[in-house]
């Protein structure tokens, strides 16, 4: 609910504070004293757009602040703290915004120069926040519009309120979403069709080059080794004689490095006879004249292994130009090729099986489609029941209010006939059919669409016999009447007045009235004046209680000029009220 309503330099309004009440809050005053301007102030916290006569004039900006409670409405703070505004969802409010726990300050601004702000718990938002915050929240009927009556698209949310179908509601937006995920998922897999046929085609050539070389892990290194060997045959031959020979001799009896070692062997052998003390330096040369000669030894194995083999060499080199081929396209080492194919191999994987998710998608979205079809035809039978009953209490009410000749009733089209639906689907996301409220407000005319046929002051009642009717359904917003008692009286007045206040049971009432029987039900009371001083007219606006509220009905009851008389029948409207 609305705690304090701060008002400034809003049209004729100087500066003004209103501190509501839970219940039933009426504003009165007479015609002309400014009490729509506390409806436009209204307006402007819930987005509604700015006049170019908002400011005062002389004044630099209007503005408009309202302190609302939000304890009673954790899915409002959880929306909240959803967008960052962190100091409702944590029961804390900014010092700066005169806020305490599940508190929340809302503020509109208007410059003269045309330009406004609006702030949420002292956080800058743009004005659209605001009708997305307070939408299906603060509900607003006055002379010339409904916020919500007047929006066919609404009807829905009233409709499924009354049939308790918010469960059902869901389900069918579900399915209806997981439908249109799958057809965009199709969609882009037969649009992408011709390209995918043509990268399969490609990853299919990379796949067998790469595996017609059939290159083996470890076959560069080899293959480098092999050709290094057999082309260079000849010289490798040669090299190893000659350095055999230069280890161990040649058969012409000239001598190697072998052999100069084993005359050294003689002499430090010679000398470790006369000196054991050079014993190691002995076992060195006897085993460097070992190695000299093993080496030698190997060197000649290797010369005679040593084979000219044309038709090899070619092999290796007709290969190398295989394994070459593949180094320029998908990498120069072994292992670059062979990730690369692993990526091209998975690729491939992933396009074939694109034909296969296709099917896949078929049999997914004929499933959702029927739980769709499903949840549609529970969600119309709900409908239809709760329309039935809506239409009955509504009619029930709108009798009370002085409309005994009017006729209200639900229609329930089917889309189909309305929009455009994914293929073999009979359900939008928000059901099979588009319901709306249809009124007539003479006996013999059919019910027809609100905004036709309705009337200011036929609107606001037909409202308020709709929310009166979903009274046992939803509870805690803010509902704002104007004109309500437009055209009606004496009893008539007196049924209006009880069945604002029976509303005011599960929600906060704001209601401007001109006529004391309506006043009469109020439990927190506002009068608006308007006077003039230094020469400047402006509005006033106070709460008025004992005394001052029963003239204030006496007044309304009687004119200007108030009397005992209607003093005591101000009291006796305000003590038959209180009895209910």
């Amino acid at each position: 609910m609305i705690e304090r309503l701060h008002i400034r330099d809003l049209a004729i309004v100087e500066d003004a504070q209103l501190e509501f009440g839970p219940g039933l809050n009426v504003l009165t005053g007479e015609t002309g004293a400014g009490k729509s301007i506390v409806l436009g102030a209204l307006g402007l916290l819930v987005g509604r757009r700015a006049a170019a006569d908002t400011v005062r004039d002389g004044a630099k900006e209007a503005s408009v602040e309202a302190i609302f409670r939000t304890d009673l409405l954790p899915e409002l703070e959880a929306e909240l703290a959803e967008r960052g505004f962190l100091s409702v969802a944590d029961g804390e409010a900014e010092e700066d915004d005169g806020g305490g726990g599940h508190e929340l300050v809302v503020r509109r601004s208007v410059a003269a120069a045309g330009r406004g702000r609006a702030r949420v718990a002292g956080e800058l938002v743009p004005v659209a926040t605001l009708a997305e915050l307070f939408d299906g929240r603060v509900e607003i009927s006055s002379q010339h519009s409904s916020q919500a009556l007047l929006r066919p698209e609404s009807h829905a949310r009233y409709l499924d309120a009354a049939g308790g179908l918010g469960p059902v509601v869901e389900d069918v937006r579900r399915h209806y979403e997981a439908v249109r995920e799958l057809d965009a998922e199709r969609a882009q897999l037969e649009a992408a069709a011709e390209e995918r046929a043509r990268r399969l085609d490609f990853l299919r050539f990379q796949l067998s080059e790469i595996d017609e070389v059939g290159l083996g892990e470890g076959e560069l290194d080899e293959l480098d080794r092999d050709h290094g060997r057999l082309a260079h045959a000849e010289g490798l031959h040669g090299d190893a004689v000659a350095a055999a020979r230069a280890l161990a001799g040649d058969d012409a009896g000239e001598g190697g490095a072998a052999d100069g070692v084993s005359t050294a062997e003689r002499h430090v052998e010679a000398m470790a006879a006369l000196d054991p003390g050079l014993a190691p330096e002995l076992e060195r040369v006897r085993s460097l004249e070992a190695e000299l000669r093993d080496l030698a030894a190997d060197l000649e194995r290797y010369a005679d292994g040593i084979e000219s083999d044309p038709g090899r060499l070619a092999q290796l080199e007709e290969r190398i130009q295989q394994v070459e081929r593949l180094r320029r396209k998908y990498g120069r080492s072994e292992a670059d090729i062979l990730g690369f194919r692993a990526q091209v191999a998975s690729e491939l994987g992933e396009v074939e099986g694109a034909d296969d998710r296709l099917g896949e998608i078929e049999a997914l979205r004929a499933s959702a489609a029927g739980a769709l079809g499903v949840a549609a035809k529970k969600l119309t039978k709900g409908r239809q029941k709760a329309a039935r009953m809506l239409a009955k209490r509504a009619q029930a009410t709108l009798a009370e209010l002085d409309m005994p000749k009017a006729s209200f009733s639900v229609s329930l089209e089917p889309i189909a006939n309305l929009q455009q639906l994914p293929e073999g689907v009979t359900s939008g996301p928000g059901g099979a059919e588009a319901p709306e409220f249809r009124f007539s407000a003479n006996e013999g005319e059919a019910p027809r669409s609100l905004q036709k046929v309705a009337s200011g002051g036929e609107l606001s009642r037909v409202f308020l016999a709709i929310k009166n009717a979903l009274r046992p359904w939803g509870a805690n917003m803010v509902l704002v009447f104007d004109e309500v008692d437009a055209g009606i009286g004496g009893r008539a007045a007196e049924r209006v007045g009880r069945v604002l206040a029976e509303l005011a049971t599960e929600h906060q009432v704001l209601c401007i009235t001109h006529l004391p029987q309506i006043a009469a039900f109020a439990s927190t009371h506002f009068r608006v004046q308007k006077e003039s001083r230094k020469g400047r007219t402006r509005t006033v606006l106070e709460a008025v209680s004992g005394d001052a509220r029963i003239d204030e009905i006496a007044r309304m009851a009687g004119g200007a000029e108030v009397s005992e008389a209607t003093r005591a029948h101000a009291r006796a409207l305000i003590e038959a009220a209180a009895q209910g």
